[in-house]
């Protein structure tokens, strides 16, 4: 299904230019990595599923793309510092960063389980700025970089049956408006993809809710958002020159972004 992505082949805007996504063995980040592979950049993927990250780089490698030198796929659990820290040794110069990587454990907090919260916490906050950290390092010494964090509507407006979720996604707002600030001034931008409905494997069973399909009802286009169109939300903030840090809706996409001017 992804690699239809790449039949047309876009401009290369992003030519010679290494795109770190995490998450690439999901939905989501597996298809930011076909898009900004599509305006050739050149992927290195990473994700916890050793068998999808397989897939998506022979289908990288094998389709026709802008890229200039060879995709690449590392396994990598971004809880873990020392495995975060073996990815950017390997991943080289990384002139993009998507941490798209995350998962959802859905309950009442009174229900959920300490090890479930801690879960997201290390993976969608913890995970996403053990990243930027050691990234942000070497975009700092080249005075240039795209930093992309995945959250989610979520994290702005609040869900029941969330509430720890919707922490650790706010949490990635907020960081990321702060490291926007810290950033700007060396030419690295920072911003933040926040999509509503989206479909992919994991949400799939959750959008037959009926709870769920009656809050799709509400959304203007009356339809959920597909991971092509967050894709080419992601390439768009990673190509916008002057974008770093505000909030800014879109139909089914809300995009977390700031006008450089405005930080």
């Amino acid at each position: 299904m992804q690699s239809a992505a790449l039949k047309q082949l876009g401009h290369s805007s992003l030519a010679g230019k290494t795109a770190l996504v995490t998450g690439a063995s999901g939905g989501i980040g597996r298809a930011i990595s076909f898009e900004l592979a599509r305006r050739g950049a050149r992927i290195v993927a990473t994700g916890r599923s050793r068998s999808k990250l397989h897939v998506l780089r022979e289908t990288l490698n094998g389709e026709k793309t802008l890229a200039a030198a060879e995709h690449i796929s590392i396994e990598c659990d971004v809880r873990n510092k020392d495995s975060v820290r073996d990815l950017c040794a390997q991943s080289g110069s990384v002139d993009i960063l998507v941490n798209a990587a995350g998962v959802s454990r859905d309950g009442l907090l009174v229900r959920q389980r300490m090890q479930d919260i801690e879960e997201m916490l290390e993976t969608n906050l913890l995970g996403t700025m053990s990243l930027c950290r050691v990234v942000a390092s070497g975009m700092m010494r080249r005075r240039a970089g795209v930093i992309i964090n995945v959250s989610s509507v979520v994290g702005m407006r609040g869900n029941v049956g969330q509430s720890a979720y919707a922490a650790t996604k706010a949490g990635v707002i907020g960081f990321s408006k702060a490291l926007a600030k810290e950033l700007g001034p060396r030419g690295i931008r920072c911003n933040v993809l926040a999509p509503g409905f989206i479909e992919t494997e994991l949400t799939r069973d959750i959008l037959q809710n009926p709870v769920t399909k009656a809050l799709i009802e509400g959304v203007p286009l009356g339809r959920v958002g597909s991971v092509d169109e967050v894709a080419h939300a992601a390439a768009f903030l990673a190509e916008a020159e002057y974008m770093t840090g505000q909030v800014r809706v879109y139909v089914t996409i809300v995009i977390v972004i700031v006008i450089a001017s405005h930080v």
